[in-house]
């Protein structure tokens, strides 16, 4: 089944948790699709996992349209949400809406994401007036990083928890069809699920959520610069491409590979005519 806006708001309502991964290339789509991921978010964390930066800030809106049209390309069945990367949408409604439709008439996208609550609403709107379905951010906001001096925790006070919950019914007011919650208190985003009607994403925001997020390298501990409190690692396979590596060095180097069996065949007459 072909997942859509009106199907990840069914598994709300009928409490079926909705599942999310990052996604950054073609073969990788495919693996996720298979296995049957509900959504694929090319997220802005690239710039980190694939780019090697330090942080999600320089990534440009070619930089994301150029990876989610390689994901779109192995995406058969899940819906591929793509990230509005840093000052793409921030300086005016205008270019929110001509960015975002960069990433769905370029980049193939289903739908896009952007990071901020109230703030950021004037866009939100007019990006779905522009018939773009739109995820929001709320919490942690990696893009923001230097505004809150560093990846931390959001809601841990009074006010701030209330301005959360506040931020969460105006990004759905203004026309989100969903949104993800970044490094907030659990119990907070279990409130903020209960008290909006789309449904929540949870990223390091427990399990009350109405679905879960993680970037694929932290899960399947590929990425190894640092590992989030809230990750859990699924399967060792950097480990596993590691001893790969090193396996192939060594068959090269004693010649072991390639065998026979991954070689081409000539005539002796051919060769012999060479001579």
């Amino acid at each position: 089944m072909k997942n859509t806006v009106t199907s990840f708001q069914q598994q709300k309502n009928a409490g079926d948790k909705i599942t999310m991964l990052t996604c950054y290339d073609y073969s990788m789509a495919k693996l996720m699709d298979q296995a049957e991921i509900n959504m694929l978010l090319v997220g802005d964390s690239l710039g980190q996992v694939m780019l090697g930066y330090e942080n999600t800030l320089p990534v440009t809106i070619d930089d994301m349209i150029h990876h989610t049209r390689a994901v779109a390309r192995g995406a058969s069945k899940a819906f591929v949400l793509a990230d509005l990367p840093f000052m793409s949408y921030q300086i005016s409604v205008q270019d929110a809406v001509l960015n975002a439709g960069r990433l769905i008439k370029e980049g193939r996208a289903h739908g896009v994401k952007l990071e901020g609550g109230t703030k950021v609403c004037p866009q939100i709107k007019a990006i779905v007036e522009a018939s773009i379905p739109v995820c929001g951010h709320i919490g942690l906001t990696p893009q923001s990083v230097n505004e809150f001096g560093g990846f931390k925790v959001q809601g841990k006070t009074e006010a701030a928890a209330r301005q959360l919950i506040a931020d969460a019914k105006a990004v759905e007011a203004a026309g989100a069809f969903m949104i993800v919650l970044e490094g907030v208190p659990a119990k907070l985003a279990e409130i903020v699920t209960k008290e909006i009607n789309i449904p929540t994403i949870g990223i390091g925001a427990g399990p009350g959520c109405d679905g879960q997020v993680l970037v694929y390298q932290d899960m399947l501990a590929i990425f190894s610069d640092f590992t989030p409190k809230f990750v859990k690692q699924f399967a060792q396979v950097g480990e596993i491409m590691q001893q790969a590596f090193r396996d192939y060095i060594t068959e090269v180097k004693e010649g072991s590979f390639p065998a026979k069996e991954h070689t081409y065949t000539v005539s002796d007459e051919v060769i012999d005519k060479l001579y």
